[in-house]
């Protein structure tokens, strides 16, 4: 059998006039790449170069040999610049999991500007809580919450950003309940509160500027993974719920439809994350998605 790459080799020996030369070029030591050549000639069964002292020159059997060589060669080159170019140029299938109440954050205009930018690429987005499995369902990014991402060595992690938390409730609410004015009262109230992967209630847990903290598993009427259906049992009324403190609300506390509930705590700033399978070599469809999310995201929280 011939070796494709030692054919690579003897063109490179050509084209560098020496061993050394294309030793040097090839990165290899010169030993390793006679040793290659010499196994190359005893594959095709016949010598490819005369050599000597003072320089090599190829055989009649070298030039035929030559001309097969030079366009492995040729095709190598274009494989290398077409692979070049499809990172240059965004292109094919990007298949994104989000999580639903990123709607929240004009997921629509994204999805328009980004197709706008980059119409070589189609974008195939699950909304859905769950946690995909990234390498067993092909997917190229995961946007994930989370207050901090465990260790995997098969993943990598961009940040987004930061999501500042508190608690809201609707002026109504407030009226016919009254206004905590302090954390211990929060056990008095209608609380909605969030439910963890694995289904259990999670705790509240609130920080005052001071280093102040408390934090306790509040009682009420509902028990959600979805800020978005928290905020619209909020704004009906039924109770005060952990919302994000950004753009996303500015709307409804603008109008009055909700009212910030001890102004002074914050609940743990959440991190929006990419997760992306750990390869060497990032399409450029995932980078430039990447990529122009987080602007998008760093528009939205700041404007």
């Amino acid at each position: 059998m011939v070796d494709a790459n030692d054919l690579i080799l003897f063109v490179r020996v050509v084209d560098a006039g020496s061993f050394s030369q294309a030793a040097e070029r090839a990165d290899l030591p010169k030993s390793t790449l006679s040793r290659r050549l010499t196994l190359l000639e005893e594959a095709l069964g016949e010598k490819l170069f005369v050599r000597s002292t003072r320089r090599v020159a190829i055989t009649a059997f070298g030039e035929r040999i030559l001309e097969h060589a030079r366009r492995l060669v040729d095709e190598t080159e274009e494989v290398a610049a077409l692979a070049q170019h499809r990172q240059e140029t965004p292109r094919g299938e990007l298949r994104v999991s989000m999580p639903p109440d990123l709607v929240e954050f004009d997921l629509a205009g994204f999805c328009r500007a980004f197709s706008a930018r980059y119409p070589d690429v189609r974008l195939r987005v699950d909304l859905s809580p769950r946690r995909v499995d990234l390498g067993g369902e092909r997917f190229d990014v995961a946007v994930r919450a989370a207050h901090h991402l465990p260790d995997d060595a098969t993943l990598v992690a961009r940040k987004l950003c930061e999501l500042r938390q508190a608690l809201y409730a609707s002026p109504d609410y407030l009226a016919a309940h009254g206004t905590p004015q302090t954390p211990d009262d929060l056990v008095h109230h209608d609380c909605l509160a969030l439910a963890a992967n694995d289904g259990d209630t999670l705790p509240w847990a609130l920080t005052r500027g001071d280093g102040v903290r408390w934090e306790q598993v509040v009682q009420g009427p509902l028990v959600c993974n979805s800020p978005r259906l928290q905020r619209e049992m909020a704004l009906l009324g039924a109770g005060i719920a952990i919302l994000p403190a950004d753009a996303a609300l500015r709307d409804w506390t603008g109008n009055g439809r909700l009212r910030r509930v001890l102004p002074d705590w914050w609940l743990p700033t959440a991190g929006l994350w990419c997760v992306m399978p750990g390869r060497r070599l990032m399409p450029a469809r995932t980078r430039v998605f990447v990529d122009m999310l987080k602007t998008h995201m760093d528009t939205i929280l700041g404007g």
